[in-house]
């Protein structure tokens, strides 16, 4: 059985992929002059990819929580560890609302043009750069700290 403490680690790839795709998609398509809201081929596309980016940043947020209950439990805690979760949670929400607001332009067919249609990978990019911010902690929880992993990474 696979320890509660290491399902986030598994997690958190799938936010990231899934909003920097995102972000680097709606460039392409949008600098294509293509619709990235609606219901036409990408906006099905980018509006699928948005919702999986929203899911899965709740998901992982819920993981990390546990993960970092745990490693509480154990005695750590650190200023690291508490930035990497305000982000955890701040990524998390503004995911989850891109994804309803994506869906809901999907499903009312709702198709951005001229400026506003640039706000969409506009917003993306900031999403890129809030969702590798909270990686770049995570990894320092990781990778300098050892926490959740410390133990494991001895035992081999």
């Amino acid at each position: 059985m696979i320890p509660v403490e290491h399902i986030h680690p598994m997690l958190v790839h799938f936010p990231i992929v899934f909003f920097l795709s995102l972000a680097v998609f709606d460039i392409v398509v949008a600098a294509r002059g293509k619709d990235v809201t609606g219901r036409s081929y990408a906006g099905g596309v980018s509006t699928g990819i948005a919702v999986l980016a929203g899911l899965s940043g709740v998901a992982a947020f819920y993981f990390g929580g546990m993960a970092l209950d745990i490693a509480e439990s154990h005695g750590f805690h650190s200023d690291v560890a508490e930035m990497h979760e305000s982000l955890g949670a701040a990524s998390a929400v503004a995911f989850a609302i891109w994804a309803l607001i994506r869906a809901f332009l999907w499903w009312r067919d709702i198709r951005l043009s001229g400026g506003t249609s640039a706000l969409v990978p506009a917003i993306e990019v900031a999403g890129a750069a809030l969702v590798s911010s909270t990686a770049y902690y995570g990894g320092m929880l990781v990778y300098d700290l050892g926490v959740n992993v410390a133990k494991a990474a001895g035992a081999g």
